[in-house]
This record gives C-alpha cells, structure tokens and sequence, in this order.
C-alpha cells in the first residue's frame, strides 16, 4: 500500500507517481475512494472520473475544466501547472498570467474526496474562485439543489462544506440562482402552458447539459462594496462583507458512488464534516418517514387551543401550525387576542400540546419587517436594508414636499418599489416619482411616515433608499437579518414550538448577497437552537438552496387560493414532485383548503395522490369552518384513515403509481378485521340543461357511462349549480334516473341551488352546500344497476321556472377492494 511506502504523512486511496515527494502532475495526479477515481493533469484540468467497479469513464473529456479558477481582473483563468506535494497532501495551481498560486488542501476516505483552498497569492485581489464546472456524461437524473446527477447504476455529486462555499455559477452578480417561479408568470392559477413537458429547475449547483450535466460551485470574494443588478433593481449597492475570509477556506466534497449509496454518503460527509445533521424522532431527515407528516393549518390561542388540538388529532395528525399568529414581523410580537401574554402565552400551549403527543408550529416572513414594527417605528432602524444612497441638496424643513436629492439612480428604480420611502436620520419619507430630468427631486412626498417624526435636515445629509417587498414591508441588512434569526430562534427556545416555514425567505436578498444571506439567515437560526430542538423541529422554506438542503427537512409548494380544490396549481404540485425525487428530498403535496363546500370526494382525491407520492400536505381550515362543515366527523375520519397507511408503507409501488394519476380515484376502508382496502372508484361527469321546446316534445338528456367494475347500485353526486349569483332561484323538481331500460328511479325531491343530492349505492340524501343533512330521501324501488361495461344513462326532471341552473352529475362505481399489504412495523402515530 501507498501508505507504507511513504509513513504516516501519506493518505490512503490516493496513487502517487514514484519519486520526489514534491512533483509536476506530468503523469497526472490521481485520487482515489473505494468507488472512484479522478485525476488531473499536468495543468490542473481534471482528467478522468471513474467508476472503478464499473470500470467506466463518467468525465466528458472535451468539456473537462481546472479544478479550480478563479477571476481577476475581468478574467476568468484556468491554471497553467499543477504540483502535488504528497507529504502534506497539497495541490499546488499556478496562475502566471496574473501572478497567483492557490494551495488546496486535500483529504481522502473511503468514501469522499475534500478540496479546501488555503493560501491565494493575493486573495484580496480575486473577484472569484470556481470549482469546475465538472463535466459528465450523466443526464439521466440531475439534482440542481442537492448538487448530485445519477444514473441507475452511479452517481458523481459535490458538497459545499461551509456555507459561502455556494453551489452554482459566480457569473450572475446577485448570487440568487436561476429558479422557476409560478409567480413570475402572472398566471398563479398554475404554471404556462409552455412549461407543461420541460423540466422546472430551482438551481444550478448541477446543470443539465447537451452532454450531459455538469456539478459547479464558487466563493466570492465580498471585501469591498459593489453596485449590482439585484432583484429587479438594475443599481443595488450589495455593501461589502469582509467578516467570512473572502475565498480563503472554499471548501468542497467530491464523490462517486453507486446510486444507492448516495444518501448515506451524503450522511457521512454531514457527520464527519461538522454540516447539519437533521434528526427526526432517531432518524435522520432525509430518511425520516415522519420528515412528509402532513398538519393541520388553523388559527388558535390561548382559549381554543384544546378545540383546535382535539381536530387536528381526530385528523390523526399531530402537528397544528398557525398560519398568522404576529401581529409585527421583525420582534414577531404575537396576535394580543390569542396570546395575551405573548410569548409565554404560546409557551402555554405548547406545553399543553406536548403533554397530549401534540406538536405545534407557525408561519413567518423570514425577515420581513411590517411597517408597525418597532424596527421602522417611532425611530427606524439603521440596519433597515438600502438600495442605495445619495445626498441632499439643500436644507429641508418639516414641510418640504419637494426634495432635491445629488444621485436618482437609487431612487428612480419601480419595479419592486412599493412603498417608495427613504430614510433621513430617524425620518421616513415616503413619494410617489423622481422628476424625469435634473435637478433631481422626490416629487410629493410624504413626511414622517409610518408614525416617524418629520424633522428639518441639512443640505449633505445622507439620504437612503429603503428596499421593500410587495407585502408592504421592508427588510433587512445582513445584521439586522442575523439578529431576526436569532429572535426566531429564541422564540422557539423559550416556547418549544417544533415547525416552521420561513416563507418570504428570497427577502434576504435584500442583503446583496443573494442565496449566501438566505443561508445564513437559515444556519443562524438553526445554530441557535438549544441543543433539544436542533435538528428536530420540522422546517421547510419559500426556496431551496445547496447548504440550506443540509438544515431543512422537506420543501411544501402549492397554494390553494387561485383556483377550485383540484386544480389550483395542479401541475406545479406534480412537476414538484419530481423536483423532490431529483434531489433526494421527501415529498409534499403544499397547502389546500378545506372549506365549508368541500366534498369528502376531493378530500379522498388529495389523500390518494399524496399516498401515490408518498408525499404530506398542508390542510389549512378554521374552528368555525370545520363547525358549520356537516360532514366534519366523516372528513376528519378519511384524513386519519390514509394517513396511517400512508406513514405506515402499506401501499405498493404499483398502486402508488396509479394513485399518482390525477385521474384515476380511489376509497379507502377498513374490513371487520381492521384489514385496509383500497378501492378504486371509476366516475363520468354529466351536465343536464334546461331545455325549452314545445309542450309534450321531451327535455330528458341521455348519456353513457362506462363501467369497468362489477355489476351494482348507482352511486352518484348530483348538484344545481348557478353560473352567476343572479340567476333566477328556479328549483329542479322529481329528478330521475333510468339506467339500461331499467324502469327509471324517481327522487321525490325539489333540488334548490348549491344543494346536493347524495347517494352512496345504499340511500340518497339531501345536503345543503355546506354537507349538513336536510333529508333523506326514502326510496320507492331499489336503486338502477349499473351494469359492467356500457350503460345507457337518461336523465330527466322538472324545473320550477325558466332559465334555471345546470345540473351536474357525476356517477361513481366502486372496482374490486385491493387488501393492502402488512405492515412492517407500528403505524407512525394513534
């Protein structure tokens, strides 16, 4: 072995060429794991990466790059020499066209590689180093966050070690990486229609390539002031940020391994290089099935926590999150009503929660600031985050609405400029433009806003521009987002809260700095939690990134405001399910809505597509709706019944997949002997309309319905559905069914609109639109078969009066019950 022959000093896995300890990379510098190689050559480009079991070459030779660049003077450089010093495991680059040598420190295991940067010529003097691009012939799978692209049989990844070592490409100023937003499109119902059949990607840590991938990472040097395009402000002054070394300590992993081996490398390379290592009840998060639980969304507080506790759990859930409990954002002072006493308040009812196995979470802003905050009032805060600064002109007094200011570069920017305010000394100033020509001027402004003091000011006098965001709140620098994400810290230390998304978190670009501030802003948080909850509390985010992937557990996306149950951003919520998968995250199904008018059917409907993904969710409802809901108990019963075989395992991939097609339906139900059995449910939608002809000439309609199932007793959910409020209040009287020449059934009803008939295959019943039982229907005959295969469907009744509202049917069959396998263990949670 290589170890013998050169002492202690020498590593294993890594081939040196024989000779003096200190040598040119003439016949390549090889480094080695159990699973792979990779080499450079004499000029520091890399050489090979390989599979060594495979014996197969994943390196696109004619694409290959320098381990390691960097830029300087306008100049992106590759190095000319490479020297590998084997007695202190040192890769020495030489870049002459500007005088530089960069020392990077190498460490091997079996099952990693470790690149650290630590000596540049003149580092201060570097705008950027870059790791790679590392090019490969890998396409099949390409994770951009977690920076890893596999193939069925091996996977190539890299690991940030620290946090501004930032996966991606240096090449964008703002350092926010590229990344698909619903919002950006102005549909938000869902994502274009152009982008239905590509991939969405969130980064760029790995690449897709025409080749194909490439894995990238870089350091940017931050020690002095820049002027950048950033977030939609073409002048933003990202101020300097010495205080992290600059690109002194880059530090990267490197491995190659069989595809299923790539979790537990990553494992590994957590563990022994000091990254965050989530743990969820013993398991790490990654891992965790518990990492997908789904929760309940629902306001509570001091005097209806235990009514919101006994839902959630009656839901089997065991996590409660409150959508809005701050009445600031900034101090995060809580909601007075619900919490009277404010932190301690909440303390209270997690303690309550705990002791019943309940766990409670919250939403924030990340470091969003309201305008009420006492970060903006009386006295604005000097961290408040600036686009940039200019001067006063002249002297201005209390009531001067005409402020001429030097520069208007900063001033004059729109986009992402909704509250238009400035700050001079403690005063904020609000204004509506900056004159179209010099002088320069606020036009009609605002004095003392947000409860500031108007103040006179002097001619010289600083004057800054205070960055915002759409919600109608400003933000922070680097150190005032530091001292938020502590606050947020110690409100969980003090209360013992155990979720959170930190929702807005693209507001830490605010910083100039990116995807590294949103990453600090996270770490900050999570290192300040006491050592009970670090890494046990349930956290996701309004975006990803390569260190962030380390700290938060799971990523929930999918918003239930923009459209009906079914389809308010449908296909991004499957399009992210393959982002999930690609970079090795559990699945989640985002936020849906549970109303006072939603059906057990679409509840069912969720359930058997976050089974199909094995995926959670986020349900959000209220006390009062689940109150006036009449088929709570039912809903509440369904929730708990999926979830548990969910959490448990107990479906096959090949049920899975089906369940993942939106259009296929499913029930569960349990046998006499607590067996589950899935049950395929196969519908048709049907529109009756008014039709208005001469006396006797019939109006029924006529439809067909495939059956696939067994022979059995029609189900179906019939409704009057209303196109405008303002329809005529007609009813539809006896309605009627006759199935295959069967004599038709008759319902001795009058259906109103926004009621619902309901039949199961056993009775029909009458529900009004928020499901609360009316009547039941009591049947003269047994209800029409259908048959298997095709049926002949002719459907009639009697409106009241003319231009009524259709009436929507859809017929459901139940195909033979599937008995769910056992499971391996207990279930999740009672």
């Amino acid at each position: 072995m290589i170890k013998k022959i050169y002492g202690r000093m020498a590593l294993p896995f890594c081939l040196f060429v024989f000779g003096a300890m200190v040598q040119d990379a003439d016949a390549q510098v090889q480094l080695k794991t159990k699973q792979w190689g990779m080499q450079l050559d004499a000029s520091g480009k890399l050489a090979s990466m390989k599979s060594l079991k495979l014996q197969k070459e994943f390196l696109v030779a004619e694409k290959a790059t320098a381990l390691l660049s960097i830029k300087k003077n306008g100049q992106l450089l590759a190095p000319q020499r490479c020297v590998w010093n084997a007695k202190t495991s040192e890769i020495q680059l030489s870049y002459p066209q500007v005088g530089e040598e960069a020392t990077i420190k190498v460490k091997q295991n079996d099952q990693y590689i470790t690149f650290e940067l630590m000596k540049l010529t003149h580092a201060d003097q570097v705008d950027w180093v870059q790791w790679g691009p590392f090019p490969t012939n890998i396409a099949d799978t390409v994770g951009e966050v977690v920076g890893v692209v596999r193939n069925a049989n091996f996977a190539i990844g890299i690991q940030a070690l620290n946090v501004k070592t930032l996966g991606g490409s240096p090449e964008v100023e703002s350092d926010i990486q590229p990344s698909y937003d619903v919002f950006t499109n102005g549909n938000t119902v869902d994502i274009n229609k152009d982008d239905l059949n590509k991939q969405l990607f969130r980064g760029d840590v790995a690449k897709i390539m025409p080749y194909g991938s490439l894995l990238q990472a870089y350091t940017r040097n931050r020690n002095k002031d820049r002027i950048i395009d950033n977030w939609s402000h073409p002048r933003y002054l990202a101020p300097a940020f010495p205080q992290d070394g600059g690109v002194i300590g880059s530090k990267l992993a490197m491995f190659g391994v069989a595809t299923s081996g790539v979790l537990s490398t990553i494992s590994t390379i957590e563990q022994k290089e000091n990254l965050p290592h989530p743990m969820l009840d013993g398991v790490w998060a990654k891992e965790a099935r518990h990492a997908s639980e789904s929760y309940l969304i629902m306001d509570f507080g001091e005097s209806n926590l235990q009514e919101a506790l006994d839902l959630t759990r009656q839901a089997g859930l065991r996590y409660l999150y409150h959508g809005g409990p701050f009445d600031t954002w900034g101090h995060f002072k809580l909601n007075s009503k619900e919490f009277p006493n404010n932190w301690a308040s909440l303390k209270d009812c997690v303690d309550k929660a705990k002791a019943q196995n309940m766990r409670l979470g919250l939403h924030t802003l990340s470091n969003f600031i309201t305008t009420n905050d006492p970060y903006v009032t009386p006295v604005p805060d000097a961290r408040l985050a600036k686009v940039g600064y200019s001067q006063l002109v002249n002297n201005i007094g209390v009531d001067t609405k005409e402020i001429e200011i030097k520069e208007p570069g900063f001033f004059n920017q729109y986009q992402n400029n909704t509250l238009k305010a400035v700050v001079v000394g403690n005063e904020i100033i609000r204004y509506s433009k900056v004159s179209d020509v010099a002088p320069w001027k606020l036009l009609d402004c605002q004095r003392g806003a947000f409860n500031t003091k108007a103040t006179s000011h002097n001619a010289n006098d600083s004057i800054g521009k205070l960055m915002d965001h759409g919600y109608k709140v400003f933000l922070g620098n680097y150190e005032l987002d530091q001292e938020m994400a502590k606050t947020i810290a110690r409100l969980f230390n003090e209360t013992g809260l155990m979720q959170i998304s930190f929702d807005g978190l693209e507001g830490c670009w605010s910083e100039g700095m990116g995807d590294y501030g949103k990453q600090l802003f996270t770490k900050t948080w999570f290192d300040n939690l006491k050592p009970e909850l670090k890494g046990k509390v349930i956290n996701d985010a309004s975006n990803p990134g390569h260190f962030f992937w380390h700290i938060y557990t799971r990523m929930n996306w999918g918003e239930p405001w923009y459209a009906s149950f079914r389809e308010s951003q449908l296909q991004l919520r499957l399009k992210n399910q393959h982002f999930y998968r690609r970079n090795l995250m559990p699945s989640m199904l985002g936020w849906f809505s549970l109303k006072a008018e939603t059906t057990l059917e679409d509840i069912e409907w969720m359930l058997a597509r976050g089974a199909g993904f094995d995926a959670g969710f986020g349900l959000s409802t209220s006390i009062e709706t689940l109150k006036k809901h009449g088929r709570k108990d039912e809903i509440l019963a369904t929730i708990k019944l999926w979830e548990k075989a969910r959490q448990a395992n107990l479906f096959t991939a090949a049920q899975k997949q089906r369940m993942q097609d939106t259009k296929n339906e499913f029930h569960l139900q349990t046998t006499a002997d607590g067996a589950y059995q899935l049950v395929p449910v196969y519908n048709t939608f049907l529109v009756h309309e008014q039709k208005i002809k001469q006396p006797g000439e019939p109006v029924f309609s006529t439809f067909q319905f495939n059956n696939p199932a067994a022979a059995q007793p029609m189900a179906f959910i019939m409704t009057m559905a209303p196109k405008k409020d303002s329809d005529p209040d007609v009813s539809f009287d006896n309605p009627s069914i006759a199935i295959n020449q069967q004599d038709a059934l008759v319902l001795p009803v009058s259906l109103k609109r926004n009621q619902f008939l309901y039949c199961d295959g056993k009775t029909v019943k009458l529900y009004n639109k928020q499901w609360q039982l009316l009547q039941t229907i009591t049947l003269s005959k047994p209800l029409p078969q259908f048959a298997n295969g095709n049926n002949d469907i002719i459907f009639d009744g009697k409106y009241s009066g003319e231009n009524g509202a259709d009436i929507k049917i859809e017929l459901r069959a139940k195909g033979t019950p599937e008995l769910l396998q056992t499971s391996s263990g207990k279930l999740a949670f009672n």
